[in-house]
């Protein structure tokens, strides 16, 4: 087992912390695994006696605000939460039930990892709960964990991080092997943060950390975007998606937008969400709150979607765009497609990060693995290009069925300032450049990329609260469009905006 001084709340402590009051039903039958070793025998009387359980397991089904969920929970006071052959048949029935009921599935693992008093069989159930796991994900049924203190071994390495939302307990250790069988493997202490969840929340291994005391409200949010019902579709769901019509009127001077969308007030995708969404659960970005990267489900129209979403960058507040975050879009875009939602892509950067540590993170080859993910992802996909769009960093979310722009918003291979110091050696002709380009708005619509231009009056900074309520209608209209054509028909649109990008129209 690992080490770790487990959580503070029991099982039944943090079921009752999470559950309306009396809303648990408990589905546990007493285990029938007869245990011959007397030593083992004898651990396993003492964990009964100390917990007042008979597994360090409890399954059932509760509520929350209403909602049905099933969960599973682990008791960290019975043998450090391992994992035995019978405790594994206990939450393989869980899932399984879950599966067969319909039900989201919540788990709450503390654990050191496999019970070593039954060596490899007790370690292969690992692979018994994680194709239950996998079967109860396939059937398209929300499951969440929350990561508490420790979470170690074999439980971390399968069901516990497999969560389509991975939570995590604030200051939990969360690892695959424990600080102290590392030391005695390795001659070395472990560093004190590797294994810690705000580590692995900057990372983006976790999506979000979460005091126990907060956790009920994230879920009541969270359990409300997924189980909204999609509005009626507006079109014929045969009918192939129709981009909306381009808004004609004078198109803005490009260096004029550039300099607007660098406004320190200007909304960024945080503000048009809070503006926008009819509930919104906000996760954690790679780095922690106020990085670059911004991902959140939310119901936007009346209806439940993923965002993910650049957080533009001020001279106050830089804002790299990493190797890290773009592997959080790959996962945002996977999870959107594992519960069937439209994923909607908010563009708003100065580019991603420029470092010989972004070299070797591979940022180049994170940027074009996020361009095939988003172009095979078979759920609707729409980007909004909110503001500045410099580089690979903006490129890498602009993959989509449609795109809407602001008005003022702007795409370019590197921000014109860089652009003039490769044309011209000095960066004087920076709006020359942003001019003769095309990277505004309304040329990108006359090559192929954006759908539809949304004013500002005069700039998004002016009218936030008007202009991101313009912003959201067209969202929401296009998805309504979106979600009513087939999938088939849909990707074969898809297949052919792509192929013509690029030319005049």
């Amino acid at each position: 087992m690992g080490t770790g001084s487990g959580t503070a709340l029991t099982a039944h402590q943090l079921i009752g912390l999470l559950v309306d009051p009396g809303g648990f039903r408990g589905w546990d039958e007493p285990p029938a695994v007869d245990r011959p070793d007397p030593g083992y025998r004898a651990s396993l009387d003492r964990a009964r006696e100390r917990t007042g359980l008979d597994e360090a397991v409890l399954t059932g089904v509760g509520s929350i605000d209403g909602r049905p969920v099933a969960l599973i929970a682990s008791e960290f006071g019975f043998l450090g939460g391992s994992i035995g052959v019978a405790t594994a048949e206990r939450i393989t029935r869980a899932v399984e039930r879950a599966t067969a009921e319909r039900l989201p599935l919540l788990a709450l693992p503390v654990s050191g990892g496999t019970r070593m008093q039954e060596g490899s069989a007790a370690f292969l159930c690992m692979l018994r709960i994680t194709a239950a796991v996998q079967a109860h994900r396939a059937a398209g049924l929300p499951y969440l964990t929350y990561l508490r203190n420790p979470t170690m071994g074999g439980v971390f390495a399968s069901w516990g991080t497999l969560g389509q939302l991975v939570l995590a307990e604030p200051g939990a250790r969360l690892g695959f092997l424990g600080p102290r069988v590392y030391e005695e493997l390795r001659g070395v202490e472990l560093p004190p943060d590797v294994q810690r969840a705000e580590t692995l929340a900057g990372q983006g291994l976790v999506d979000a950390v979460v005091p126990p005391q907060e956790l009920r409200e994230l879920l009541r949010r969270t359990l409300a975007v997924l189980a909204a019902a999609p509005p009626s579709p507006p079109t014929d769901p045969t009918a192939s998606p129709t981009p909306a019509p381009v808004r004609t009127h004078g198109h803005p001077d490009a260096w004029d937008s550039v300099l607007r969308t660098r406004r320190p007030d200007r909304p960024g995708t945080r503000e048009l969400l809070r503006h926008t969404a009819e509930e919104l659960v906000l996760l954690d970005a790679p780095g922690g709150r106020g990085g670059a990267l911004v991902r959140a489900l939310a119901l936007l129209g009346g209806r439940p979607v993923l965002v993910v979403g650049q957080q533009r960058q001020t001279p106050e507040h830089e804002r790299p765009f990493t190797a890290a975050d773009l592997r959080a879009v790959r996962r945002t875009a996977r999870l959107a497609e594992q519960l069937g939602l439209p994923l909607v892509t908010v563009v708003d950067t100065a580019g991603a990060e420029l470092s010989a540590q972004a070299e070797l993170d591979g940022i180049a080859v994170e940027i074009a693995h996020c361009l095939t993910t988003l172009l095979a992802l078979r759920t609707p996909v729409l980007a909004v290009l909110l503001g500045q769009g410099s580089g690979g960093g903006a490129l890498a979310l602009l993959p989509a069925d449609q795109v809407i722009a602001a008005e003022h918003a702007w795409l370019a291979p590197l921000p014109p300032e860089g652009a003039s110091a490769i044309v011209h050696r000095d960066g004087a002709h920076a709006a020359e450049l942003a001019r003769a380009q095309g990277i505004g708005a309304h040329r990108l619509a006359e090559v192929g990329l954006v759908d539809e231009v949304v004013p500002e009056l005069p700039d998004a900074a002016e009218e936030p609260t008007a202009f991101c309520a313009r912003l959201g209608q067209a969202v929401g209209a296009a998805l309504g469009a979106l979600s009513a054509a087939t999938e088939a028909d849909r990707l074969a649109a898809r297949a052919v905006r792509h192929r013509r990008l690029g030319d005049l129209r």
